[in-house]
């Protein structure tokens, strides 16, 4: 039986934390010390080679199962609501079942819905995984370099993509820096070590040069972002600790997808409903006090509707995952019964 990696748990419960905290505050320093999106697509990229490996090409379905019902949920809700408000038909509707696009939406949830990228970008990662994996197998180094060189080229030649290919230049590279992982290819040498130096003083360098809109936010960065990133993901794979299972671990890596899918609504209902009131919304109070509720409202969506991962992954439902079930003892049956029985 498989034991699972307890510091790759770890790192998916820092990384969704993050991310929740991140939209919540707008703290820029958050992109650098820890970057989020690029380490979950590590970690995906990782654990679709290990699906890959065990499944073959079934991988694939496999991972959609476990990805794709806790979409439809949020769906179910999102774009009855959205068609009530005025939203005009649009067969487009029907990819927020499978949102290889950017489907449309409005109002409240065109905000609520913003980090959907996320998904879209990760369900062409995986379909392209069965075709990458074979290749990165062949020729790891090129296969590697080709996203973060198809970056270099849009972001010097001044190209806009579809944001779909933009993306997948970006955060493909951690993917694939995942397979590398997977396929014991990062530990970390002496020789290593100097990469990730080159890396990330390159990738400060761009950064620090070329600020966007909200300063340095590697959000707004791609290229200092990717670099960066590679640099953090070459020692955040490249180190192996022993961490000990813990309950928190396992809700948050049970739940990631739900608090995802659902933090950026509340995160907005939040907010809005702070400006209908005339609540503070910056400073330390208001951001404070935003946190704190969204955080108790997360919990709440996770205790109604986190279950539907359980489902997904073909594990039995749990209100609370990895809580211990209460064990009825069962008294031995008397002798009569006993000799009955024979």
């Amino acid at each position: 039986m498989r034991t699972r990696n307890q510091y790759l748990d770890l790192l998916r419960a820092v990384a969704t934390v993050r991310v929740v905290v991140y939209h919540s505050t707008g703290w820029a320093a958050l992109s650098v010390v820890f970057p989020a999106m690029s380490v979950m697509f590590a970690l995906g990229g990782s654990l679709m080679a290990a699906s890959l490996d065990r499944y073959g090409p079934w991988a694939v379905e496999k991972r959609l199962h476990r990805l794709l019902p806790s979409l439809w949920l949020l769906v179910a809700i999102a774009v009855p609501a959205m068609l009530s408000i005025g939203l005009v038909w649009d067969w487009r509707l029907l990819m927020w079942a499978f949102p290889l696009q950017d489907p449309p939406a409005t109002g409240f949830w065109l905000e609520g819905l913003a980090a959907m990228w996320y998904l879209r970008d990760f369900l062409w990662l995986i379909l392209l995984s069965p075709l990458l994996l074979p290749l990165f197998r062949r020729a790891p180094l090129m296969t590697i370099l080709f996203p973060y060189v198809a970056l270099a080229v849009i972001t010097f030649s001044g190209l806009t993509p579809p944001p779909v290919l933009r993306d997948l230049a970006l955060y493909g590279g951690a993917w694939l820096l995942g397979f590398a992982h997977h396929d014991g290819l990062l530990k970390l040498t002496r020789r290593r070590w100097w990469l990730v130096a080159v890396l990330a003083v390159a990738g400060a360098a761009w950064t620090i040069t070329h600020p966007g809109p909200r300063g340095f936010d590697l959000n707004d960065i791609p290229l200092g972002n990717a670099l960066w990133s590679a640099a953090f993901i070459l020692v955040a794979l490249g180190v192996s600790p022993m961490v000990r299972p813990r309950r928190v671990l396992t809700v948050l890596n049970a739940r990631a997808l739900t608090i995802y899918l659902w933090h950026v609504p509340l995160i907005v209902a939040v907010a809005r409903f702070a400006e209908w009131s005339g609540l503070p919304i910056f400073g330390w109070v208001g951001i404070g006090w935003r946190l704190a509720v969204v955080g108790v409202l997360l919990a709440v969506i996770v205790l109604a509707v986190g279950w539907v991962e359980d489902v997904s992954a073909g594990r039995r439902p749990a209100l609370i995952p990895g809580a211990a079930r209460r064990r009825v003892p069962v008294s031995p049956a008397p002798a009569y019964a006993l000799s009955r029985a024979d």
